[in-house]
C-alpha cells in the first residue's frame, strides 16, 4: 500500500497565502476573529461527556510512609523456623548458639539476618 506523497511547494504556497490574508484584515476584524475563537474554547470546556454507569474515578495511591527497621540475627532450622533471636553485636552469641544446637541435635541450623520494624 503505497502513501501520498507530500508536495512541500503547495503547502508552503498556501501557508503563505494565509499569512498574506491575516496581514491584509485591520485590528478590528483580528479582535473580532479572537473574541469569536475564544467563544469557541469556552463552550468547549463547559461541555462535559457525562459518565458512564459504572465507571470509576482513579484511585489515588497512598504514599507509604517509611518504616525504621532494626537488624537482629535470627538462628533458623532446615525448615526456617526461627529458634532464637539476637542483637545485631551479638553475632557471636548466635554462633555459639548454632554449634550448640547442631552438636546436640545433629541437624543443620544456621544464622541469618532478620530486619523488623521498631515499634514506638
Amino acid at each position: 500500500m503505497a502513501r501520498k506523497v507530500v508536495n512541500r511547494k503547495e503547502l508552503r504556497a498556501q501557508s503563505d497565502a494565509a499569512e498574506a490574508r491575516d496581514k491584509a484584515k485591520t485590528p478590528k476584524e483580528k479582535a473580532a476573529k479572537a473574541k469569536v475563537t475564544k467563544e469557541k474554547v469556552v463552550k468547549e470546556k463547559k461541555v462535559k461527556e457525562p459518565k458512564k454507569p459504572g465507571e470509576k474515578k482513579p484511585a489515588r495511591k497512598k504514599v507509604a510512609k517509611e518504616v525504621r527497621m532494626k537488624a537482629y540475627w535470627g538462628v533458623f532450622n532446615q525448615g526456617m523456623k526461627r529458634l532464637a533471636l539476637f542483637e545485631y553485636a551479638d553475632k557471636k552469641a548466635a554462633d555459639k548458639k548454632v554449634a550448640e544446637l547442631i552438636g546436640s541435635s545433629r541437624v543443620h541450623h544456621f544464622v541469618q539476618l532478620v530486619k523488623e520494624p521498631i515499634s514506638e
